[in-house]
């Protein structure tokens, strides 16, 4: 009983770390400058972080803790918790892994994987780059939610082939979602469709009256960073998540058996193909509109109505957890920005920093990357560029510098499940581990800083 006992609280000591730092932290008075509310928000945020990373107990229930004590520390009423839950990017997470089901309840992911071999070949390096650049470039102008929502049940095919135990190929799970979730995430930077908060940069440039940048000046500026981070984001997977096989030949023989066996495509198949293309123009034309989470609930409704796929499929294969723990990261968000505590967090670096920041202006882009950096990690991006946005546009230097510096910072949420959508709807499958995302996310957001100060540094200046 008491190995029993040692045993559980092994287990478990990152649940006590997490709670004891938490309660140390809740004793102690506000910073001066924070509110109450602003700093128990703080304390939830460096408690939840915690257990997000080195995962004690289940995710969802992580998600539940946060709920649960932004009602029990005063910072928001159950009615105003439930409100911040659910959202337009909560809609998007539940109806993609939904539309994936459909897809592979159609066949249509064998397919899809065929196709991308018969590109790539069978070789797993080349697998990665393929998938990280195919990522990259489509999500460059539709969108990293679309793409990996697209992608990721190609490459649950791809791994279910390779081996029918995915415990025996954890270095190639992790190669292939690692190069949809990142590559999806580096590719939004390269014009101003990739993602919401290039727009809202766009926006800010307007109301400032400092520059009007045009679609393909945006991409002069962001496009050399991308095309420079995708052998790099390569490299770097391939450094730190080692495959268990170098060549797919056995999965692959069994894909194409597979394909074969199925014969030529249905009828209803090529209507499940043409009902994706409508929800894939409804996010390309519509999402502005009415959101990308109300057209993918379209689409899951379409495929129901046409009897593409069943409920019970749906209720059965789609991971209820993640959404529960995004829905709360958007919550958490909320509430950081309600309370004043991003704000608090941008205006003490800022503040801190001044000094350094007017004797040696070099320094502020890289300010302004490393700022933007953490606290689009702890919120969502578009969330962070909306609110520090006017901050470092007003800290000096060429404002159009600081702008691209802030804007495409912003997509390097790299060291969690909840920083980025793509990053959720991978972990989604249940296949990678949260440590997994420290592992490699530090990299990439050191590769993704040194790339962007030396571009900023070396190419935008010929720009001007």
């Amino acid at each position: 009983m008491i190995a029993n006992l040692i045993y559980w609280i092994t287990e478990r000591r990152w649940l006590f770390v997490a709670f004891a730092t938490g309660a140390l932290l809740f004793l102690l008075p506000p910073p001066s400058g924070l509110s109450m509310a602003g700093y128990r928000t703080l304390v939830i945020v460096v408690v939840a972080l915690v257990l997000i990373v080195f995962e004690p107990i289940p995710l969802p229930a992580v998600a539940m803790l946060i709920l649960a004590f932004e009602v029990i520390f005063g910072i928001a009423s159950p009615d105003m918790v439930a409100k911040s839950f659910m959202s337009d990017a909560v809609f998007f997470i539940m109806g993609s892994l939904m539309l994936a089901v459909s897809i592979v309840k159609q066949g249509l992911d064998t397919r899809l994987a065929l196709g991308i071999i018969r590109l790539t070949g069978n070789k797993t390096w080349k697998l990665v780059a393929g998938f990280t650049t195919i990522s990259a470039l489509l999500s460059s102008f539709i969108g990293e939610h679309t793409v990996a929502a697209m992608l990721l049940p190609v490459a649950l095919t791809l791994i279910h082939y390779a081996d029918r135990d995915p415990r025996k190929v954890t270095g190639l799970t992790s190669l292939l979602l690692f190069s949809i979730a990142y590559g999806s995430t580096i590719g939004s930077i390269g014009t101003p469709s990739g993602g919401g908060r290039n727009v809202i940069m766009l926006e800010y440039w307007s109301q400032f009256g400092i520059h009007s940048i045009t679609y393909l000046e945006w991409m002069k500026y962001a496009y050399p960073i991308l095309l420079f981070e995708i052998p790099l984001t390569v490299l770097i997977l391939w450094w730190t998540f080692k495959p268990e096989k170098k060549i797919l030949d056995t999965g692959v023989r069994k894909l194409v058996v597979k394909v074969a066996k199925s014969g030529r495509m249905t009828a209803r198949q090529i209507l499940a193909i043409f009902v994706f293309v409508l929800i894939f123009l409804g996010w390309v034309f519509l999402s502005d509109s009415i959101g990308l989470g109300i057209v993918a609930l379209i689409g899951v409704f379409l495929y129901l109505a046409l009897g593409l796929v069943e409920w019970e499929d749906l209720n059965r294969n789609t991971n209820w957890g993640v959404i529960v723990l995004f829905g709360a990261a958007i919550s958490m968000g909320f509430q950081m920005r309600q309370t004043g505590a991003a704000m608090w967090i941008a205006h003490l670096t800022v503040d801190g920093l001044s000094s350094v920041i007017s004797n040696l202006p070099a320094i502020r882009g890289t300010v302004a990357v490393v700022l933007t950096t953490v606290l689009s990690n702890l919120m969502s991006s578009s969330a962070t560029v909306a609110m520090i946005g006017p901050i470092v546009l007003n800290m000096g230097g060429d404002p159009v510098v600081m702008g691209f510096t802030t804007a495409i910072s912003s997509a390097f949420g790299y060291f969690t499940v909840v920083a980025a959508p793509a990053c959720m709807i991978v972990y989604s499958c249940g296949l990678l581990r949260a440590v997994e995302f420290v592992k490699a996310g530090w990299k990439m957001a050191l590769m993704s800083i040194v790339v962007l100060i030396l571009v900023s540094q070396l190419w935008w200046p010929l720009l001007r």
